[in-house]
């Protein structure tokens, strides 16, 4: 599964030029082990000849000695880089029908997902080897600020760093970083649509085309809409549309340019979950009633939202001007300014049981989070990469710097209820008669504010009234980094990488009720030392560190800062690793194994109850065993996967908290698996299936709430019609498995979608 792991030592991990952005982020995928699998098993067939001469397919057909890596802060070929890297590719992402950040991320073990809730946003919340990463996304390397729900549309790959990476990625990062690489224009002429439809009213177009303006001017132009119903849940719905013009002037010139936009907007109906069976607390008087703590035992299709009432609305625009000069020699120098802008406006019900209302009273209160938030970005940075020898010993080197401002606006709505008996009106719905606890009953008794646990109707009326607060917060977060990297050759069996990073970090939140702050200068490293007992193969050992201040989140996300934070010290975050990366078969197999030890110290704890003042009093730590074998297994057969083993315990908790010592994180199953395979039947037909497996999850630091494991099936079929056209059938969650894909720690989990079929015509010209 580590990108690291390739057998493609020839590759360079210095930036291309312009010319090679999209053959560069291919590379990347054919060096990394995701992708070494992906490419052999995603290149269509040669149909049989029509005429005198047959008509090669498009596919992937690239010499990977030629390709660099993405990042410019990886100094080293990616086979000797010492850190795990995963790499989900186009094909992977295309074959696997996935159309969506959390679609294609489920391919890669070791990656879980938090559910939101009101003060942590409803979005992407990714927790990598059990540190939640919501605040560690990045688009082309640059930070992705705000709360979102991403698309894949306009995303060539898809790369997951894992471990501590504060050194390469800046704050946070505690258990790795996820950066989409975007679609840029390339030096010649292609024209790619989709139209698919299926099940559970699925409709979904797209169109990828790249035009050449001139000799050194290529235009690309991606577009997507979307339609689906979430299958098997009775009244989720996602519709999005999105647009991404990029254009580059000075294709194949030493000094290019590039400008990009991109635009997403959602209007989704978000999907309730379902409430855990809560355990009451040892002192309250229904003790003798207390629950399992595992989700309540209700059929799929249970949603306890309101579609009168619920909606999600999300804009996303990111514009982008980069420029690039290579000045020979091997130095290249990159300069990127990103604007970016993220909306998220939602109101949404949280299936709430936190007062019993399941054992008590036979509902369940239909709780209404709400938000509405605006994220500005704007960033500034800069790479140098470039080689040289002192002596000996041969330098791959990568300086740079980062400027960046972030300033979020966070709003409520205040959720009225009306007394049915007397008809007054209520100002919020915790200073209603209903106040969370079901006892005037169920339905139109409750103002529709309580459901009944089993076949609750999501058409009820929705008649109280819905105000803004009007009491913002506004944050803003100001950035000020430098970082330095030198891969340092010293034979042919010996290298030793080294870096750091300085961050300057300044947030300040202001509010009616209180004005925060919180200033932090960090620095981070990260270290490796590489043996390469044969060309093919190394084994590496490694070290790297991570800070994670109050306030990571730019103010829209699960890091917030408050009063009970906002003069504590970041977080801190290491991790050591020991692995192995081998090619073998003639390059037809990748092996990658490592084990390696994360831990915080320094970790936030809250010295009382929620909302209690918090210390720097925590330590955390996971040890883990990643295995990954990806590549050909003959000239048909192409598998690739990985299995991960997390034991994660909490080593020193909070004075007077002694239920949370030792026990398991949130969102970290002991054990995920992921294996994705296809098979070449005939030159014109592929079929394919993966399995998705996963360990029991806890919700809560106490681990009193809790999903069960499971497994999950995919398959896909592929018919090359002609050079032009490609069919593809893909059925998601093949035997319609009733699973959790998300926990949150009080009061519910997400369901997973139940079975989905898609049938897709892929055009090529």
């Amino acid at each position: 599964m580590s990108a690291s792991s390739s057998p493609l030592v020839a590759v360079r991990s210095r930036p291309a030029a312009p010319k090679h952005l999209l053959a560069s982020t291919i590379g990347l995928a054919l060096v990394s082990a995701h992708a070494t699998a992906a490419d052999n098993t995603a290149s269509p067939p040669e149909p049989p000849a029509t005429g005198p001469q047959t008509t090669q397919l498009k596919g992937v057909q690239v010499q990977a000695n030629t390709l660099n890596a993405t990042s410019p802060k990886l100094t080293a070929n990616l086979l000797d880089t010492p850190r795990s890297i995963d790499v989900i590719p186009a094909q992977v992402i295309q074959q696997t029908g996935s159309n969506s950040l959390v679609d294609a991320l489920r391919t890669v073990p070791g990656i879980t997902f938090g559910a939101g809730e009101g003060g942590n946003p409803n979005g992407d919340r990714p927790f990598i080897r059990g540190f939640d990463s919501q605040s560690s996304l990045f688009i082309d390397g640059v930070r992705s600020s705000g709360s979102q729900s991403r698309e894949i549309f306009d995303i060539e790959q898809i790369e997951v760093t894992k471990g501590p990476s504060s050194a390469y990625s800046g704050r946070g990062s505690a258990g790795g970083s996820i950066n989409l690489v975007t679609k840029a224009p390339e030096a010649h002429d292609f024209m790619h649509a989709s139209v698919g439809v299926g099940s559970d009213t699925y409709a979904r177009a797209t169109v990828d085309w790249n035009q050449r303006v001139g000799d050194d001017v290529a235009f690309r132009l991606n577009v997507m809409d979307h339609h689906s119903d979430v299958p098997d849940r009775n009244g989720p719905q996602q519709k999005r549309w999105g647009v991404a013009p990029s254009i580059t002037f000075g294709l194949g010139q030493p000094t290019s340019v590039t400008l990009g936009y991109y635009h997403l907007h959602s209007n989704d109906i978000p999907d309730s979950g379902i409430p855990y069976d809560n355990p009451f607390a040892a002192t309250s008087p229904n003790a003798h009633l207390n629950g399992s703590g595992k989700p309540i035992a209700v059929p799929h299709d249970t949603f306890y939202g309101l579609l009168d009432r619920d909606f999600q609305r999300q804009d996303n625009d990111v514009g982008t001007i980069r420029v690039q000069h290579d000045f020979g020699g091997g130095w290249l120098l990159r300069n990127s300014s990103v604007y970016a802008r993220s909306t998220n406006d939602y109101i949404w019900t949280l299936p709430d049981d936190s007062n019993g209302n399941f054992l008590l009273n036979g509902g369940v209160w239909r709780r209404g989070n709400n938000r509405v938030s605006s994220t500005d970005s704007l960033t500034n940075q800069t790479d140098l990469t470039g080689e040289f020898t002192t002596g000996s010993i041969k330098h791959s080197v990568a300086i740079g710097a980062e400027l960046a401002r972030e300033k979020t606006w966070r709003d409520s709505y205040i959720l009225g209820a009306i007394d049915p008996a007397t008809g007054k009106v209520y100002p919020s719905q915790t200073g209603s008669i209903v106040n969370g606890a079901c006892k005037p009953g169920i339905g139109a008794v409750s103002g529709y504010w309580c459901a009944p646990v089993l076949n609750p109707n999501p058409h009820d009326p929705w008649n109280s009234p819905i105000t803004r607060a009007n009491a913002p917060t506004n944050i803003v977060t100001n950035t000020r980094s430098a970082w330095a990297f030198d891969t340092m050759t010293l034979s042919e069996q010996w290298e030793l990488n080294l870096g750091a990073r300085f961050d300057s970090f300044r947030t300040r939140s202001t509010s009616a009720a209180a004005r925060l702050s919180n200033d932090s200068n960090f620095w981070n490293y990260q270290a490796g030392l590489v043996w390469k007992p044969a060309k093919n193969g190394s084994v590496y050992l490694s070290w790297g560190t991570s800070s994670t201040p109050p306030g990571v989140d730019a103010g829209d996300g699960a890091d917030g800062i408050a009063v009970t934070n906002q003069d504590l010290k970041p977080e801190n975050s290491r991790n050591l690793e020991l692995g192995s990366k081998w090619s073998l078969l003639d390059e037809r197999i990748s092996l990658s194994a490592a084990v390696f030890r994360t831990e915080m110290s320094n970790a936030r704890v809250a010295t009382g109850g929620r909302g209690s003042a918090q210390i720097n009093a925590g330590k955390q730590r996971v040890d883990g065993v990643e295995i990954g074998v990806n590549g050909k297994l003959t000239e048909r057969w192409t598998v690739y996967g990985g299995y991960t083993h997390l034991d994660s315990k909490l080593v020193k908790a909070a004075p007077g908290d002694p239920a949370s010592l030792g026990k398991r994180f949130p969102n970290t199953p002991e054990d995920s698996l992921s294996v994705w395979t296809t098979y070449a039947v005939t030159q014109r037909l592929t079929i394919g299936g993966g399995a998705f497996a996963m360990g029991k999850v806890y919700g809560n630091a106490d681990n009193t709430k809790w999903v069960p494991g499971y497994t999950r099936y995919d398959a896909m079929a592929a018919y090359v019609v002609n050079p032009h056209l490609t069919l593809q059938l893909n059925v998601q969650n093949l035997t319609d498995k009733y699973y959790f894909n998300e926990a949150y720690t009080t009061h519910y989990v997400a369901v997973a979608p139940g079975r989905a079929a898609m049938l897709t015509a892929d055009f090529r010209l």
